[in-house]
């Protein structure tokens, strides 16, 4: 899986939140967006994964040289982030179901495996509105990691979660598929793997 941009930028009102990034993120490998608070980490994963468009300059999905539209490729990708909503209305079985619906999961886990994986047994018939901020934020990481995908795309994934969840985080980042292009937006080091190659939002700004 490739995603390869050329020229990317995106501005907000008068301000360029990042210009002229051209960069070929690769599968198989774990990309580290960095930058001081508000440099815009977010603003490139959402630009990177067809949330929102660029400004200028323009991206191109790829498999197997195989060309992907910018309005399929969120059938390639997950993704966690703190502000990305679940819905919260739902039982964690229910929420579970549904999504597996549109996004099944990997290695044949079953949603009983999943609610095991992210220790939530006893949280099954409990509405997601219901959860606290560490809860909710397993239940993305564990949505972004065993969904089928091509690319994960993790936005400060340690956000709310205490060391032992952050234990957790690591051994299922390390299990992802060896093919998977990872690419995780922080600041914080300990988000990261010390082998993950580092984007500077930074170093696009002029």
């Amino acid at each position: 899986m490739k995603i390869q941009t050329e020229n990317l930028s995106k501005r907000f009102n008068y301000e360029w939140i990042f210009r002229n990034l051209s960069y070929e993120f690769s599968g198989g490998n774990i990309y580290a967006i960095t930058g001081p608070n508000g440099s815009g980490k977010s603003t490139l994963l959402s630009v990177i994964s067809g949330q929102i468009p660029p400004t200028s300059g323009s991206i191109h999905y790829s498999n197997a040289d195989s060309a992907i539209s910018s309005e399929d490729i969120y059938k390639e990708l997950t993704i966690a982030a703190p502000y990305m909503d679940l819905m919260e209305e739902l039982t964690l079985e229910e929420h579970l179901r549904f999504h597996i619906r549109m996004r099944p999961l990997r290695d044949q886990i079953s949603v009983d495996d999943l609610i095991d994986i992210m220790y939530l047994q006893n949280a099954r018939t409990k509405y997601i509105g219901n959860f606290s901020s560490g809860m909710k934020q397993r239940v993305k990481l564990g949505l972004a990691f065993f969904s089928i995908s091509r690319i994960v795309i993790l936005d400060e994934p340690l956000s709310n979660l205490d060391k032992e969840a952050a234990l957790w985080y690591h051994k299922h980042l390390a299990g992802l598929p060896a093919d998977v292009l990872t690419i995780i937006a922080s600041n914080n080091p300990e988000e990261y793997p010390e082998s993950a190659i580092n984007v500077n939002v930074s170093d696009y700004k002029k």
